[in-house]
């Protein structure tokens, strides 16, 4: 995840790369990180936030992504 401090703005990408595999699972894998960003985004201070996609991903059941993505989140200060 980068993130980009900035007032007033709240914006947000996803991508993966072709390493992940062909287009199917690259849309799975971003579709995956955008129901994480939807559950913490009232949370969340302003500014710009991107997602990348890895391989494990597609391994992990949801409960874990969630933890993860919480961690990454609070590591990063973006909490309110």
């Amino acid at each position: 995840m980068f993130f980009l401090p900035q007032t007033g703005v709240h914006k947000v990408g996803f991508t993966a790369t072709k390493k992940l595999g062909n287009a199917v699972k690259r849309n799975r894998a971003k579709r995956r990180l955008r129901a994480l960003f939807c559950e913490y985004s009232n949370s969340l201070k302003d500014g710009t936030y991107i997602f990348v996609a890895k391989a494990g991903i597609f391994d992990a059941p949801f409960e874990k992504l969630s933890n993860d993505f919480n961690k990454i989140l609070s590591r990063a200060k973006t909490f309110t």
